[in-house]
């Protein structure tokens, strides 16, 4: 399965770049202040039994879609809901609410401390889950 395939009626919604600072982190140092960590979420999406562009058209309904805008602020909740241990584990949570929503088949999230090293620009994981 692909993030967009026109075969498999699917479009591909993503969440590009959004730096948050994160309580996360498995040593003493990292539990006094919150650290940088830039989020990306890239989605495969049911597009409601659309066939195509031609189906598609005129359909310009809120409703049809996954709210991109619901979706950076279920993230933000996440990140503030508490200190993290593993970027891992902040993965998995943000991967599960995104498959909460009935429409998302697939989702792949990226989640990267971004001051880590001084000589790497971030250092984190990605994880890509599937609806069952």
């Amino acid at each position: 399965m692909s993030y967009a395939s026109a075969a498999e009626g699917l479009r591909h919604v993503f969440l590009r770049d959004l730096d948050l600072a994160a309580r996360i982190g498995v040593h003493p140092h990292e539990h006094g202040a919150a650290q940088r960590v830039r989020i990306n979420l890239d989605l495969a999406v049911e597009d409601q039994g659309a066939t195509g562009a031609a189906a598609s058209v005129g359909a310009d309904e809120l409703a049809r879609v996954v709210d991109y805008e619901g979706l950076a602020a279920r993230v933000r909740a996440i990140v503030a809901a508490g200190h993290v241990r593993l970027v891992e584990t902040l993965a998995e949570r943000i991967a599960v609410a995104c498959l909460d929503h009935e429409r998302v088949k697939k989702v792949k999230v990226t989640v990267e401390k971004l001051d880590v090293f001084a000589d790497a620009a971030s250092a984190g994981v990605a994880v890509e889950r599937v609806r069952r």
